[in-house]
């Protein structure tokens, strides 16, 4: 028996093909090597991201699909169970001690259940955006989020279960309807036979949001975040990173330029990135700004060229994607103008940067008005609405 347990070292990793999602899933991974156990990340063809050198520590293996790459929803158990069952079979020397899957592929807890694994939830959201789900599921069954699709102007309430969220602050997306979003956190908040919950967050920003999460899921639910700060975070983005913003940061004075990153997914009309340009202009403040790819619609001109055209680059620089924990913890930045992702705002606070809230969609409204560290973070809220 003994000699079994001894075995039984190997974890199972299950991310969610989003950036978002693979960062703390990976940065996970590393801390639970340091103690000791063997990692398999299994991921899906859609955001596949190729091993680097700094992950050379962990097994990965690729959820067989012969659906279209971001077909996710219709991934389903069968596929995870017939690589699960592959990873049984090869395993001769490490027994499968647990498999950890991101609450977006709730698929995994059906495949795991037939092969009577332990099996644990990691949610890359905060906690209280995960109550937000189980809040909004049950209005949604009462009729009470029907003004959200009628836009009758009560956006602005209070949602008494949330004090003090607005309903325009509840996680909808931009890219689905209510109804779509609702049966998606009926899914995630669905914790079958899940022993127990993990969150990428602190306890001492959300007690109380874990408190009622472990009430409402009858399991243990543990606040192991910020993941960034717990273990040296591998490389894990599916974009190239320029590091020469570093050597443009490393030529600034302390606290003097401004950081504009909006995400990995964000999109903009073009009006509102030359209306952040403008007022860039006239703050007179370095800056470093971070302008994916496609990320802004509407224009004939490449992202760079549109900014050039309004900015004077010998007080900022723009990149195509930034290394963002190194620039978060340079001294030249003095402030964080951010789209307000979980993974970004954690990171602003564990350096101490404070933040212009700009959120787009889903937990990112809610993480910009939050009432706990408002104050703190989001001085800048009304700032960037009005620009």
């Amino acid at each position: 028996m003994e000699e079994k347990l001894a075995r039984r070292r190997r974890v199972v990793l299950v991310p969610a093909p989003a950036q978002g999602h693979i960062t703390p899933m990976l940065q996970l991974a590393r801390a639970l090597h340091f103690k000791g156990f063997s990692v398999t990340v299994a991921q899906t063809k859609f955001n596949y991201l190729n091993p680097s050198t700094d992950l050379s520590d962990f097994q990965f293996v690729t959820i067989p699909e012969t659906l279209p790459e971001s077909d996710l929803k219709n991934l389903g158990p069968g596929r995870f169970k017939e690589l699960l069952s592959q990873l049984l079979v090869n395993e001769e020397e490490e027994e499968i001690a647990c498999v950890i899957y991101d609450e977006f592929m709730y698929f995994v807890e059906a495949a795991v259940k037939e092969f009577k694994l332990r099996n644990v939830i990691l949610s890359t959201t905060s906690a209280s955006a995960f109550v937000c789900h189980f809040v909004m599921c049950k209005l949604y069954a009462k009729d009470g989020l029907a003004h959200l699709k009628e836009g009758d102007g009560r956006e602005e309430e209070l949602v008494p279960e949330l004090n003090p969220i607005r309903y325009k602050d509840l996680p909808t997306s931009v890219f689905a309807s209510v109804e779509c979003s609702v049966e998606l956190f009926k899914n995630t908040c669905y914790k079958g036979t899940a022993s127990s919950m993990i969150i990428n967050t602190v306890r001492c920003l959300e007690m109380l949001s874990v408190e009622w999460l472990q009430q409402e899921l009858e399991i243990p639910v543990f606040p192991i975040g910020p993941l960034h700060m717990v273990v040296t975070a591998p490389r894990t983005s599916l974009l190239e990173e320029n590091e020469s913003c570093i050597e443009w940061l490393n030529k600034q004075e302390s606290s003097s330029g401004v950081y504009i990153s909006l995400g990995s997914m964000s999109l903009m009309e073009t009006k509102e990135v030359l209306e952040m340009a403008s007022g860039l202009v006239s703050s007179n403040q370095h800056f470093l700004w971070v302008i994916r790819p496609g990320s802004v619609l509407g224009s004939e001109m490449s992202e760079e060229e549109l900014v050039r055209k309004m900015v004077t680059l010998d007080r900022g620089y723009i990149v195509k994607w930034a290394p963002q924990k190194q620039v978060l913890a340079h001294s030249a930045v003095g402030a964080f103008w951010s789209h307000c992702g979980w993974n970004s705002t954690l990171e602003s606070l564990g350096e101490g940067v404070p933040m212009i809230c700009r959120p787009f969609t889903t937990d990112q409204k809610g993480n910009a008005s939050r009432g706990g560290p408002r104050k703190k973070i989001n001085w800048g809220q009304k700032v960037a609405n009005e620009v």
